[in-house]
């Protein structure tokens, strides 16, 4: 009867183990495809603050008047020294598959004839990705660093607003997600992307003297 008792409860256990197992709750990520159809079907609204970050559907913070102000800034800067040297383009998606289309605030693209008419760019296409971070910035600094090492974007931009630093990282390592170098650089300070390098940006250029975070 001992043998018996033993085998009963052997197999309580594992049947135990087996209904554990099955009522977990798991994670269902959504793939690019399947946020292009939410945004297709109106699932969400065409003004949603939203971007797909590894399966997940994340809110973008609320945009604060310093965090403009120097948006704003940087629009003009950019566009005014990019020339057909690059595209800017602001707030617009990149495609990282199958599980990401983040959307940062600034992209330098590769020219193409079509302006991107036919395609959201890849990663291969970001000559450099600009993220403005004031209350984002440990999530632009981790997660979004990580991500688009991971994808290989060629160099990404922190502007943080309220300390007038920028975070510069170079040489991404897809394989574990990192990137080779990385600096911050102080006000005051000159920098320009890697792939353009008569693209010169100033602080004094990027925040004006009444900025606040």
């Amino acid at each position: 009867m001992a043998g018996r008792d033993r085998l009963v409860q052997h197999v309580c256990n594992r049947d135990l183990r087996q209904m554990n197992a099955v009522i977990e709750p798991t994670r269902h990520k959504l793939s690019i495809d399947d946020y292009m159809r939410l945004g297709e079907a109106g699932v969400l609204a065409p003004d949603a603050r939203v971007e797909l970050i590894e399966g997940d559907l994340i809110d973008m913070p609320p945009i604060g008047p310093g965090h403009m102000s120097v948006t704003n800034r940087l629009n003009r800067l950019l566009i005014r020294r990019a020339g057909d040297g690059a595209i800017v383009s602001v707030a617009h998606p990149m495609s990282l598959p199958p599980w990401s289309m983040p959307q940062p605030d600034f992209m330098l693209l590769a020219p193409r004839p079509d302006d991107y008419a036919s395609a959201h760019p890849g990663s291969a296409d970001v000559l450099l990705a600009i993220e403005v971070a004031d209350s984002s910035l440990r999530y632009d600094r981790n997660t979004k660093a990580r991500l688009y090492a991971g994808h290989g974007v060629a160099e990404y931009w922190i502007v943080e607003v309220g300390a007038r630093r920028l975070h510069r990282f170079l040489g991404p390592l897809a394989a574990d997600a990192s990137w080779a170098s990385s600096e911050t650089l102080e006000a005051p300070f000159s920098v320009a992307p890697r792939a353009l390098p008569r693209l010169v940006l100033r602080s004094d250029e990027i925040w004006p003297r009444t900025v606040s975070s």
